[in-house]
C-alpha cells in the first residue's frame, strides 16, 4: 500500500524537527503510515522539510530535492511536496528551477499540504507530536522568529518576527509529553530570551521554566539558543533552585572585539558579554556554557582574531561551537561590507580556535575522572552503553560511554564513575 505512505524527511536543525513531528502527527491521524528519514524512500509520497541557514544547509536541501526528482523521473516517487526554511526564503526561485517539486510550503503554511492531500488540520493534536526522537528526550519550541537584526543572520528574512507560542499551549504540551514517559527536555528557539515579550510584554522565560520544572515526570529542562543582549536575569535563580533545570546554557556569543560586534549589530560590549558569563557563572554554580563563535567577519584582523583567541583561553567554555563567516544574500552585511577576508585566512582561523577549543575541552573533561555522576542511558554500541550528563545536550556535545559491566535499562538514568577523559567523550563504568 504506497499510495497510502507518506516518507517525510527533515534537514537542518532540532526547530524543523518539531515542525515534522507536528505534521507526521497530522497525517497519521489522516489515516496514512508516515516514515521519518528513512533509509530507503519507498513510498508514492515524500515530504522534505528544508534547512535555509547557511550555504551548506542550502546546498544538502538542494541535493535532497534533486535525488527525489531523480525518483520521481523514474516512477519510484509520485508526489514531491517541499516545506520548511529554504522554501520559505526561496520560493519564487525554487518553483521556477524545481518544476519536479509539486508544491512548495513555507515555513509556517505546511498545514495546507493536508488540505492538498485532502485532510483538514485537526487543531484538537496542535499540542501532539510524533516523537522521532528515543521516547526519553525530545524538543520543546517556545518561539519562533527573531527581532535581532544581527548583520550576519538570515533567520530573519526566513522565520520573520519573534512570535512567541502561549504558555499554556508548552504546558500543555510539555505535560502530554511526560505522560508519555519523556524525560528529558530540550528548550528551543531563535532567542529564548525575549520569550513572552509580544504576547505577555515582558520576558517571560524564568516563569515558564519553573512552571515545566513543576511538572510531575518532567527530570531534565536544558535551554538553548539564549541571546546575551538583554538577557533575562529573572532565569539565574530559576536554574538554581531546581534540581531538574541543568546546568547548562546555549548561549551564541559571536565575538568578543568591540568593533567585530558593533559590525554584526549585536547591541553589546565585549565588557558587558564578560559581566554576563560571569555573573551566570557566580548564580549558577557548576554550570557548563555553550557558546557559537563566528570567524572572518569582516572588519576582523589578526589582532581582532586575537583578541577573540584571548578570550576562550581565558573564559574556558565547556561546549563551544564555530564556524567560518560567510555572506548571505539579503543580510545587512551582505549589503553593506565586503567580504575581504580570504577563505584560506577563515579556515585556518577556525581551524586554530578549533584547536585551542579541543585543548580546553580535554582539560574541562579530565577534570571529571573519578566523580560519580548521573548519566541518562541513551543507547547501546558494540561494547558500550552511551549516555550523556546533564552538561550533555543530544547531536551536538559529548558523550559518556559506559562499560558493559552490567544491564543498564535504555532510557533510565544510571550512576556511573569516570574512568578516562577524552577532548569529547568520557569512559566510565556502572557504580555497583
Amino acid at each position: 500500500m504506497r499510495h497510502n505512505k507518506i516518507d517525510v524527511i527533515s534537514l537542518g536543525c532540532s526547530k524543523n524537527l518539531v515542525d515534522s513531528e507536528h505534521l507526521i502527527c497530522q497525517l497519521q491521524a489522516a489515516g496514512y503510515r508516515v516514515e521519518h528519514n528513512p533509509a530507503r524512500v519507498d513510498a508514492e509520497t515524500v515530504v522534505v522539510n528544508t534547512c535555509g541557514f547557511i550555504a551548506d544547509a542550502q546546498q544538502e536541501s538542494i541535493d535532497t530535492i534533486l535525488g527525489l526528482g531523480e525518483a520521481k523521473r523514474q516512477g519510484r516517487v509520485r508526489r514531491l511536496y517541499v516545506m520548511g526554511c529554504l522554501a520559505e526564503r526561496f520560493m519564487a526561485e525554487l518553483t521556477r528551477e524545481l518544476p519536479e517539486v509539486d508544491k512548495f510550503y513555507g515555513k509556517f503554511n505546511w498545514k495546507q499540504l493536508l488540505a492538498d492531500l485532502g485532510h483538514a488540520y485537526r487543531d484538537d493534536l496542535a499540542t501532539e507530536r510524533y516523537l522521532t526522537t528515543p521516547p526519553h528526550y525530545t524538543y520543546l519550541k517556545i518561539s519562533e522568529g527573531c527581532n535581532r537584526f544581527c548583520a550576519f543572520c538570515a533567520i530573519p528574512l526566513i522565520t520573520g518576527r519573534h512570535h512567541s507560542v502561549p504558555m499554556e499551549q508548552l504546558l500543555d504540551e510539555a505535560r502530554r509529553l511526560a505522560r508519555r514517559g519523556v524525560k528529558e527536555f530540550n528548550v528551543i528557539a531563535q532567542d529564548l530570551s525575549s520569550y513572552g515579550l509580544d504576547l505577555y510584554g515582558e520576558m517571560r522565560l524564568p516563569r515558564l521554566v519553573d512552571e515545566l520544572a513543576a511538572i510531575p515526570g518532567v527530570e531534565w529542562i536544558r535551554l538553548h539558543y539564549a541571546y546575551p543582549t538583554q538577557f533575562p536575569y529573572d532565569l539565574l535563580p530559576v536554574m538554581a533552585a531546581h534540581p531538574n533545570v541543568c546546568n547548562y546554557l546555549d548561549i551564541a556569543l559571536q565575538h568578543t572585539n568591540d568593533r567585530v560586534l558593533a559590525n554584526m549589530r549585536r547591541h553589546i560590549t565585549s565588557a558587558e558579554q564578560l559581566r554576563l558569563i560571569h555573573r551566570i557563572r557566580h548564580e549558577v554554580p557548576d554550570i557548563h556554557l555553550r557558546t557559537t563563535l563566528m570567524v572572518g567577519f569582516p572588519g576582523e584582523g589578526d589582532r581582532e582574531f586575537d583578541e577573540l583567541l584571548h578570550f576562550v583561553r581565558t573564559e574556558r567554555f565547556e561546549r563551544m561551537g564555530a564556524f567560518a563567516y560567510s555572506p548571505e544574500a539579503g543580510t545587512y552585511a551582505y549589503q553593506h561590507y565586503a567580504d575581504e577576508i580570504s577563505q584560506q585566512v577563515k579556515d585556518e582561523r577556525l581551524q586554530q580556535l578549533m584547536d585551542l577549543q579541543e585543548e580546553i575541552s580535554l582539560d574541562i573533561q579530565q577534570a571529571k575522572v573519578g566523580q560519580t555522576l548521573p548519566v541518562m542511558v541513551d543507547r547501546e554500541e558494540g561494547d558500550y552503553y552511551v549516555g550523556r550528563t546533564q552538561w550533555d545536550s543530544p547531536e551536538v556535545d559529548p558523550e559518556v560511554l559506559i562499560r558493559k559491566t552490567r544491564s543498564l535499562p535504555i532510557g533510565e538514568f544510571a550512576t556511573v564513575k569516570v574512568e578516562q577523559a577524552l577532548p569529547f567523550e568520557l569512559i566510565a563504568v556502572p557504580t555497583v
